[in-house]
């Protein structure tokens, strides 16, 4: 069977892959909630039937949190062995009264797909899942062997999976792991992401009197645990934005002028990217531009404040407790280890007097970076020119894929982050979408991907 026949049979399925897609998303996925455990599992169960069906051998790997699915297509004796990450777990959907739309009841709207998920990973992983049995079905053996591991707690940091990987090792040896879980560069120019930012992220809780006091009767007399968390969270970054934590900076590589030019001559409009995003002005590092500053510079965010009365109406106290969220977002080479330590010594250095405090590091992971000279980038670079008829530009992206440096440490093998989503397509925050005229060309560039891999010679797949 020719690719142009493999091509016109996922044209033929496109209606079956979008109806396949919104399936998945009415499963609320959330893999912080403890009250939907059963829905990660049906997701879980969704995506296992979706692979017996066609034929792949196919497993439940349970963990001490949510399963693991893997999958695999038969070998090809000389061909390279490819392994296809990413994750059916989906953020919260808070807050829900900004959603337009119910978020786990997918809706069409100005040819966007709307639901937690849609992106973020199911749409995108689904690309893969969709192409590999579609393939299988139209009587025709994959050129290559490729390998499913889809997760169910990337969301909340992959921990099961990290530990258990080097069990795992063998089983999933590999060539190159294939990840979509990033985006294009911009409405109609595709990327390849060729590196990552760590994370590393807490909570902070601020204890003061034993109970709420009256603001009145107690004001200025004790500290205020509210007003103590934010000096404290003010005390981390400079209004240029730069990160006050003593050391913070040790371990970061400059950008190379080579890099700082090629970005620059992409098509930036940081106006036009403002506005898209809501706001008047962009703000960050001084020195650098929107895009340096989001891929390649480390960064510091609170993600949520809770402190004192949250109800109608007015209360004058002064809280007992207040806790924060907050996270780094690091470079490669910056270790999360070595950034809690200088951040606990800087909060015991800049607590105010008269308040108790608890830092709880949550999960970390470093930063990445791929061989942008490797042959399977350069097959994914003509798979990806096809199916979106434009050649990609190479990108580093802001976010985090916890896992995807493990893999390089533990497998040994290269890295594609291919992503099909764009800049405004909600990921983490209310009116979540997935453009589906993209959704159909990530399933195009996949077949194209597993097509142009198996062209490579037998020498040239290690």
């Amino acid at each position: 069977m020719s690719m142009s026949s493999i091509l016109n049979a996922l044209e033929k399925d496109s209606d079956r892959h979008l109806d396949d897609l919104v399936q998945w998303l009415r499963i609320a996925s959330v893999s912080s909630d403890s009250s939907r455990k059963s829905d990660v599992a049906r997701a879980a169960d969704w995506l296992m039937d979706k692979f017996r069906g066609a034929g792949l051998a196919v497993e439940l790997v349970p963990t001490q949190g949510h399963p693991m699915v893997i999958a695999e297509t038969a070998p090809v004796p000389g061909a390279p062995v490819v392994v296809v990450y990413g994750h059916y777990d989906v953020q919260p959907v808070e807050p829900l009264d900004q959603w337009i739309s119910d978020p786990f009841d997918p809706t069409v709207r100005n040819g966007n797909l709307y639901a937690r998920g849609a992106t973020d990973d199911k749409g995108q992983v689904l690309t893969h899942v969709q192409s590999v049995c579609d393939w299988i079905a139209n009587g025709e053996p994959l050129p290559i062997q490729v390998k499913f591991l889809i997760e169910g707690e990337e969301e909340v940091g992959s921990e099961n999976l990290e530990r258990m990987l080097p069990d795992l090792a063998d089983r999933m040896a590999c060539d190159c792991v294939v990840i979509s879980d990033s985006g294009q560069y911009s409405d109609g120019q595709p990327a390849i992401t060729y590196g990552l930012r760590g994370i590393a992220t807490y909570e902070l809780r601020i204890d003061g009197p034993s109970q709420d006091l009256h603001s009145g009767s107690f004001g200025g007399a004790v500290m205020n645990p509210a007003i103590a968390i934010c000096h404290v969270l003010s005390s981390m970054v400079d209004k240029t934005g730069r990160i006050q934590i003593p050391g913070y900076y040790d371990d970061v590589v400059d950008l190379v002028a080579s890099e700082r030019e090629a970005w620059q001559n992409l098509p930036q409009d940081e106006a036009a990217f403002a506005d898209s995003i809501g706001v008047k002005e962009l703000f960050g590092e001084t020195g650098y531009t929107a895009d340096e500053r989001r891929w390649a510079r480390p960064t510091f965010d609170v993600n949520g404040i809770t402190a004192g009365h949250q109800g109608e109406g007015v209360k004058t106290i002064i809280p007992a407790t207040a806790s924060a969220k907050f996270s780094f977002r690091l470079v490669p080479n910056q270790d999360p280890t070595k950034i809690t330590a200088a951040l606990e010594k800087h909060l015991a250095d800049h607590m105010p007097p008269g308040v108790r405090y608890q830092l709880s590091p949550d999960h970390g992971a470093p930063g990445m970076l791929a061989d942008t000279n490797s042959r399977y980038m350069a097959a994914a670079n003509t798979a990806i020119e096809m199916a979106f008829g434009k050649k990609p530009v190479l990108i580093r992206e802001g976010g985090s894929i916890p896992i995807v440096t493990r893999f390089q440490e533990v497998l040994g093998c290269d890295c594609l982050l291919l992503g099909w989503g764009l800049s405004d397509d909600n990921a983490h925050s209310p009116n979540e979408k997935f453009r589906i005229a993209d959704y159909h060309r990530g399933i195009r560039a996949s077949a194209l991907l597993w097509d142009q891999l198996g062209k490579l010679q037998p020498s040239e797949s290690k």
